[in-house]
């Protein structure tokens, strides 16, 4: 009798962290990636090829619990929305399976930790933490007032930058500032490409994005700010003072931008989705290439 009494029990438990662990994105890790190789490009660049243990760990565990966190108040923020679209109608909030009230509460405990990490180091990067939590706290609400969600996206993303040089070197130098901006321009290239296969939806339901800002020059404008941020992190190099190895990891994140123009060269939205996911691979080869010229 007893243990029949605790079955249900068990169950209940299990279903509410199964639903949590799908409104945190956990089964979608691509956010994470997307989040963290900035991180660590700064990280390595900062600390010139050798990040302090601590810090390094303190960064991901941070990367993995706000990211977790961002997706959850933006699933609050867009409770209204989601049903209406067919690629967000099954998010727990959407779909019932988790109240707007306990996602609050996620997402308080999730910036809670991530905010109890950062304690562990200096006073500045601790003033910008709060910075970065203002940013992703806000950026899901974007939607509703710009067509440019997707800089702001960029701007919350790449906010780690700036705190990842003050963590390391205890200032924000202007490289760290030029990082942030090539950072920015990146997500807006990527999350335009994952914005066009909801751009139906959206103007039916009236949110706004970049790629109904960008209309049937979207294809160009993303190739001109992937030019553009592909440049900037090239004088991020320089200023750096990395070459070879580095500019091996451009000229392949270069070809992976190719690749994703050519996949999203008919607008259809599983090839947008598709190269929006390789963006995963173009911060990697980016990455090796900064990893890579340290250690030659």
């Amino acid at each position: 009798m007893t243990a029949r009494m605790k079955r249900p029990e068990r169950d209940f438990i299990v279903d509410r962290l199964r639903q949590y662990w799908l409104l945190m994105r956990f089964h979608r890790p691509i956010g994470i990636f997307l989040l963290l190789w900035p991180t660590l490009w700064a990280l390595w660049i900062a600390a010139g090829g050798m990040p302090d243990p601590k810090i390094l760990a303190v960064f991901v565990l941070g990367v993995v619990l706000m990211r977790a966190a961002g997706c959850v108040i933006n699933d609050y923020a867009d409770r209204d929305f989601d049903p209406h679209v067919a690629r967000t109608r099954q998010r727990p909030i959407a779909a019932g399976r988790v109240s707007p009230g306990e996602a609050l509460t996620l997402f308080g405990a999730l910036c809670l930790a991530a905010f109890l990490l950062v304690l562990q180091l200096d006073g500045l990067t601790i003033a910008l933490s709060l910075v970065a939590a203002l940013l992703a706290a806000s950026y899901p609400f974007m939607k509703r007032y710009t067509h440019l969600p997707q800089a702001y996206l960029g701007l919350a993303f790449g906010w780690a930058v700036p705190m990842a040089f003050a963590a390391q070197t205890g200032g924000v130098p202007p490289v760290a500032w030029w990082l942030l901006l090539a950072t920015v321009l990146w997500a807006l290239a990527y999350d335009t490409m994952y914005a066009m296969a909801d751009r139906e939806d959206d103007l039916k339901i009236g949110v706004k994005s970049s790629a109904i800002l960008f209309g049937r020059y979207d294809r160009h404008l993303i190739a001109a700010i992937q030019v553009l941020m592909l440049g900037i992190l090239g004088w991020v190099g320089r200023l750096s003072g990395l070459d070879g190895w580095y500019g091996l990891g451009l000229i392949a994140a270069a070809g992976l931008a190719v690749y994703q123009q050519w996949l999203i060269r008919d607008r259809r939205p599983d090839r947008c989705i598709r190269a929006f996911l390789n963006n995963h691979w173009l911060g990697m080869v980016v990455f090796l290439g900064i990893v890579l010229d340290y250690m030659f």
